[in-house]
């Protein structure tokens, strides 16, 4: 018994140990925000808040916001500088921190920021794979929402119901986004659909964290490609 008790011991101590490496390794694989100490001091007009969720970006609008589901293994504040843009005129912004940094494990999130915080209207909006979550949960709650946009992302499920607008943004020389997936799912959205191409942009610069595997080169800089995006947001938010 005490022989058998041991080796159970002794596979339970392996195993912890095994996942702490794997925990370390995947940490290791992630891509961390860059450059992003500067965006994430309060200032005189726009409050950066750690909450529960991850980060409210308080600006000074007071009637709208807009919840943010980041891209898959991408470390969230890597979003603050787009974000912040967006508050600063008058959108309020939600930016959720995900489970392992999936929100494939967390796509019911924005939930809980509408049940805590009051709002006359609430947008969505995600990038990469969290697009493609902030969309299936928008389909879900087509009644909640007055508008979703998908930074290189798109729908798996019908959202052609939808009463509000359904914005696409991606970049020029985007090389990981699935193109081919990406038409298919205008076909699940409303026939008002605006889909924008960034010239120049490609999939990481929607956020902070440097060059992403396998992506293509972008000719204009990360903060040309915000700018962009949020005055497209911008155009059906105010």
């Amino acid at each position: 018994m005490k022989k058998r008790t041991k080796t159970i011991l002794a596979i339970l101590v392996g195993l912890i140990a095994l996942s702490g490496v794997a925990v370390g390794i995947y940490g290791n694989t992630c891509y961390r925000a860059v450059d992003v100490d500067s965006f994430m001091a309060s200032s005189q007009s726009i409050e950066l808040k750690q909450i529960e969720e991850g980060y409210w970006i308080d600006g000074p609008g007071e009637e709208k916001a807009l919840i943010f589901y980041p891209g898959g293994k991408v470390e969230e504040t890597a979003y603050v500088p787009l974000l912040r843009s967006l508050a600063a005129q008058g959108i309020d912004c939600f930016l959720l921190k995900m489970p392992l940094k999936l929100a494939i494990f967390g796509a019911n999130r924005a939930d809980a920021i509408r049940a805590r915080y009051s709002y006359q209207e609430y947008y969505l909006a995600g990038h990469s794979l969290g697009g493609v979550m902030a969309a299936n949960h928008a389909a879900e709650h087509l009644e909640e929402y007055a508008g979703l946009f998908l930074l290189a992302a798109y729908p798996s499920k019908d959202l052609s119901a939808a009463k509000f607008p359904v914005v696409f943004l991606y970049g020029e020389n985007d090389k990981v986004l699935n193109r081919a997936a990406l038409e298919e799912s205008f076909s699940l959205v409303p026939k008002e659909y605006k889909a924008v191409e960034i010239s120049g942009g490609n999939h990481a610069y929607f956020g902070s964290y440097g060059e992403q595997k396998g992506d293509g080169k972008a000719t204009i800089l990360p903060q040309e490609q915000w700018n962009i995006t949020t005055k497209e947001i911008y155009k059906y938010c105010k």
